[in-house]
């Protein structure tokens, strides 16, 4: 039972946003390809697959970031009880079970066409260098951005072998969205960072945060404008976007104080609910 309470915390199986901000992109992907005619089944069947893939890789990523980064966990305050930065759980062991996750990860990945697979094969080493980023760029985030929306072009080509430039509007503006609501989550551990050297959005932008932050929900909302005008979505779409352009600007960036790690937290989080109103949106501008 010890051994299982940690394995639970080394993947943050307490903290389902995780692999939800993973999965979301991979649904609006999904929605946006399927036309909604006859059978669903294949619709529904890559639902259920991408949300148990959103689940491993997000998995394996976090174990893998932990080994990455034990040494500079064991210095922040939020981290330095993780399972390898304290001690806990071996790096031998822990790559044991990131290669275990990794493997049934691949077993999934292998149920979809041809394009899918080899485009999730691409993204494997991205995937798993994100770590390394905050050394080097003060824009992890960005890619961050690149890697966990990359579900959303897997999820179009899932359904649709043919190639469109719409998933990838989308897929342009959900990068900025990550952009965003990640500065907002590093602004918990800016002053660690500063400390051990480790760069940042959060850091390079910590002057004018909301103004880089709005910057990034703006170009995220106007994709989702261009997506609906290419898609000839219903107005309903639109009036909808209205709600979700409120949340992302007022609620995440005006009224963001970085001062205080538990709001950050809170707005970071509201993110989860922003995925499903987005989804819930592309539904109705399908008219479904």
């Amino acid at each position: 039972m010890r051994n299982l309470k940690l394995f639970l915390d080394l993947i943050r199986f307490k903290q389902p946003i995780g692999f939800m901000l993973l999965f979301w992109p991979c649904l609006w992907g999904l929605t946006l390809s399927n036309n909604f005619s006859g059978t669903n089944y294949l619709y529904f069947k890559h639902i259920v697959l991408f949300f148990f893939g959103s689940i491993l890789m997000r998995s394996a990523g976090c174990i893998v970031n932990d080994i990455l980064d034990r040494k500079y966990d064991i210095l922040v305050e939020r981290t330095k009880s993780r399972p390898i930065a304290s001690g806990k759980v071996s790096v031998f062991l822990a790559l044991f079970y990131s290669s275990i996750l990794c493997l049934i990860a691949f077993l999934i990945l292998v149920q979809f066409n041809f394009v899918t697979i080899i485009l999730g094969l691409i993204s494997m080493p991205f995937a798993f260098t994100y770590p390394l980023m905050k050394r080097f760029t003060y824009w992890p985030q960005l890619f961050l951005g690149l890697t966990f929306n990359y579900g959303l072009i897997m999820a179009w080509f899932s359904i649709n072998n043919e190639f469109s430039y719409i998933p990838i509007i989308f897929y342009i503006g959900a990068i900025f969205w990550t952009l965003g609501y990640d500065t907002i989550y590093g602004y918990q551990d800016i002053k660690d960072d500063e400390i051990i050297g480790v760069k940042s959005t959060s850091i390079k932008f910590k002057k004018n945060p909301k103004i880089f932050i709005t910057i990034c929900y703006l170009i995220f909302i106007f994709m989702q404008v261009v997506t609906g005008i290419v898609m000839d979505f219903k107005l309903l779409y639109f009036i909808g976007l209205l709600f979700i352009s409120f949340h992302l600007i007022y609620f995440q960036s005006i009224s963001l104080d970085i001062s205080l790690p538990k709001i950050c937290l809170k707005k970071f989080r509201s993110n989860n609910f922003l995925g499903f109103l987005i989804f819930l949106n592309i539904l109705v501008g399908k008219g479904f």
